[in-house]
């Protein structure tokens, strides 16, 4: 199988390096006083007004600064694969996305990307969920849906035991920093649709996941793209009919964020509704599959959560 990855990339190289500091017990990634007294939550969950609950969220992990530095090539990748707005909960809200992006520049990112391959129409997409606006009163051009065969590469996934390789976009392999902000809602596949399944819309060809064990494969693909942090938008929650919707929304006004892509997951299933009843984290086979291997923790009554309300 031919692959066009390098052996390694900065991005691989950086997170290298942030482990090798972490187990050096280095502050560098953190704001000494939090890591010196211990307050550093593995989770941060704010309810509240979409803006200040975001911001708060990722204040509590240290600020964006502790994930993007000066010149930090960033990519943000929220759910904005449907035709629809905030309401119907199929797309990530646009205010989450905003937010992120001028956290991101606050704290010196070089360039900010948001990017999805959509499921449908693009510019439907780009102008129906918002985030396109939201997102030029940044910068021209930041939200971008990306179908063309030539923005991606084809990499190789080293370990993986269902989805052997794919194709990636080539922002995403080249960035140093990859920021998840998934819509927290259902899947008639996958059950659930949050960080893990959401780097599906990284990738040129996401139905072959399908035609594969699909929860292996979400796994698979999530081991190649790690998000160095997560702010989950359940501001409003699609419990039924989705991915796309329509279906049942909830409204809770909550923001989760995490460093650990499986915690915020976990968290996110056991915190809601799901087609009308409640379910533990281990019951959704991809996370479940996902701290199996390492990935990250969905014992999320063994992390420390932080909770504000804003």
């Amino acid at each position: 199988m031919k692959s066009l990855i390098k052996p390694i990339d900065r991005r691989t190289f950086l997170k290298q390096v942030r482990g090798l500091a972490c187990f050096a017990g280095a502050s560098m990634l953190v704001p000494a006083s939090l890591w010196a007294q211990n307050k550093m939550p593995d989770l941060a969950v704010v309810n509240g007004e979409i803006e200040p609950a975001v911001k708060k969220a990722v204040d509590m992990l240290g600020g964006m600064s502790r994930f993007v530095k000066n010149g930090s090539r960033v990519v943000i990748k929220p759910n904005m694969s449907f035709a629809s707005g905030p309401e119907r909960a199929a797309n990530t809200h646009p205010l989450v996305v905003k937010t992120l992006a001028q956290l991101c520049r606050q704290a010196g990112a070089g360039r900010v990307l948001v990017l999805d391959n959509p499921l449908a129409p693009a510019e439907q997409c780009i102008e129906n969920s918002g985030i396109g606006a939201a997102c030029s009163a940044i910068e021209k051009d930041m939200a971008q849906t990306v179908s063309d065969p030539s923005r991606f590469r084809e990499v190789e996934i080293s370990g993986a035991k269902s989805l052997k390789q794919t194709d990636v976009m080539r922002e995403v392999l080249n960035a140093d920093v990859l920021i998840a902000a998934p819509q927290a809602k259902s899947h008639s596949g996958a059950g659930v649709s949050l960080s893990m399944k959401g780097m599906m819309g990284l990738i040129s060809n996401r139905r072959v996941m399908h035609r594969l064990d699909l929860h292996e494969s979400i796994v698979d693909l999530a081991s190649l793209l790690t998000p160095d942090l997560v702010v989950v938008d359940a501001s409003r929650v699609l419990s039924s009919g989705g991915p796309g919707g329509p279906g049942t929304v909830l409204t809770p006004k909550t923001i989760i964020a995490s460093a650990d892509m499986v915690a915020a997951d976990a968290y996110t299933v056991s915190s809601f509704e799901w087609y009308g009843s409640r379910y533990s984290a281990d019951q959704i086979k991809h996370i479940r599959m996902a701290h199996q291997r390492g990935l990250g923790r969905m014992d999320i009554d063994k992390l420390k959560i932080g909770r504000a309300t804003v």
